[in-house]
């Protein structure tokens, strides 16, 4: 079963978007590599899911994408595929994980994680 593991928020002004999730909602923001900036929104106490804020690409400009693990991304990608998906970014290599991005039939835009 893919579960839910983390969120990307994306916006064409993600230092705003930083100011404000950090002062309103207390989140911990790393800072930014390569225009994204690792969230963390619980503790060992009370966790949640964690994320990033990232500068959004042409593809997906402004919008917030869950990002699910699965055990194998090729297997997810094309079962995405024959039902209804549409891939806007192909595999990409971490130096952990795998990640890719689709669009759902509904429009709705997801990330799709394997760890290595």
């Amino acid at each position: 079963m893919g579960r839910v593991i983390g969120f990307e928020l994306n916006s064409q002004e993600p230092e705003k978007a930083e100011e404000f999730y950090s002062n309103v909602f207390g989140w911990e923001i790393a800072e930014a590599q390569w225009d994204y900036w690792p969230v963390t929104t619980g503790d060992s106490v009370k966790p949640g899911i964690n994320g990033g804020i990232g500068k959004g690409p042409n593809d997906y400009p402004h919008g917030i994408r869950i990002q699910i693990e699965v055990d194998s991304i090729d297997e997810a990608v094309a079962k995405a595929k024959d039902n209804g998906a549409m891939v806007v970014r192909e595999k990409m290599e971490f130096a952990a994980f795998y990640l890719a991005y689709l669009v759902d039939p509904v429009g709705l835009g997801i990330g799709l994680i394997q760890n290595k």
